[in-house]
């Protein structure tokens, strides 16, 4: 399988392409070619130049580069044009998505089912480039993701967040009434590579199946064996898990030491 991939220097970028090498498969990285990423010339010179069974786009607007109306180009119209593109070229296109489409206000957990309800910033964005997604390409693959768990600090991912929070405050502050989306990035990349050959549509991503921040943050803490100090808050309450009957990941549990209370 050729894989083109947006983002592939990112946090599941990366780790996609290690995956995608592992099993046989060429990872090939979506280049900007001198013009702006969301220039249809652009992204067709990329589908012909590459001619791969499969698009994952992966990135989005990190850092700002003074591009007018840079978030919405980078993160609607982009992967709009480049399903359209997959559309016409018969190529197959996995766009993924964020658990942050739902507000904080919302009730989950959410199902596929569930009504995105974001209303501003980059949930409202992910929201709508589904929605454009879906219309120009009715074959495309949208895949939610929750928060990415890495081996180490660096990059996107929740060891990150712990670290930054150490250094900054000296302490993790972790709430037991929030139950957020999460997965680790090889269960990730394992799933996204499945879902090449699974029939298109909406899935969801997540491998917490009834564990609250704290309970995570601690088993992570032991993991890593760092010295962070957890510090258990009640002060955030959400239930943010996605849940899907047509793909499932491995529990957190089976990478982590985690009570089994449901």
């Amino acid at each position: 399988m050729h894989a083109l991939i947006t983002g592939m220097n990112g946090t599941v970028g990366r780790v996609l392409a290690d995956a995608l090498r592992a099993s046989g498969d060429e990872p090939i990285p979506y280049t900007r070619d001198g013009r702006p990423l969301d220039d249809p010339r652009n992204i067709s010179a990329q589908l012909a130049g590459t001619k791969p069974d499969v698009l994952f786009h992966l990135a989005i607007a990190s850092k700002s580069t003074g591009l007018e109306n840079e978030g919405r180009r980078i993160n609607v119209d982009w992967p709009a044009g480049l399903a359209a593109t997959c559309a016409l070229a018969g190529v197959r296109f996995i766009f993924t998505s964020t658990a942050m489409v739902f507000s904080d206000n919302a009730r989950g957990p959410f199902t596929i089912n569930s009504e995105p309800d974001a209303s501003h910033g980059y949930g409202l964005e992910k929201r709508t480039a589904e929605q454009r997604v879906r219309e120009a390409n009715p074959a495309a693959t949208i895949v939610r993701l929750g928060w990415q768990i890495g081996r180490s600090p660096g990059g996107n991912n929740m060891l990150t967040f712990f670290q930054d929070h150490m250094q900054r405050d000296g302490v993790v502050r972790a709430s037991r009434k929030w139950l957020p989306a999460c997965s680790f990035l090889e269960d990730t990349a394992a799933a996204l590579i499945k879902l090449a050959t699974m029939p298109p549509g909406l899935y969801h991503l997540d491998s917490n199946k009834h564990w609250n921040f704290f309970e995570i943050a601690t088993s992570l803490n032991h993991r890593a064996n760092l010295p962070w100090k957890i510090e258990p808050t009640e002060d955030f309450i959400y239930d943010q898990r996605l849940l899907d009957t047509n793909l499932t990941l491995p529990p957190l549990s089976a990478r982590l030491d985690l009570p089994n209370n449901a």
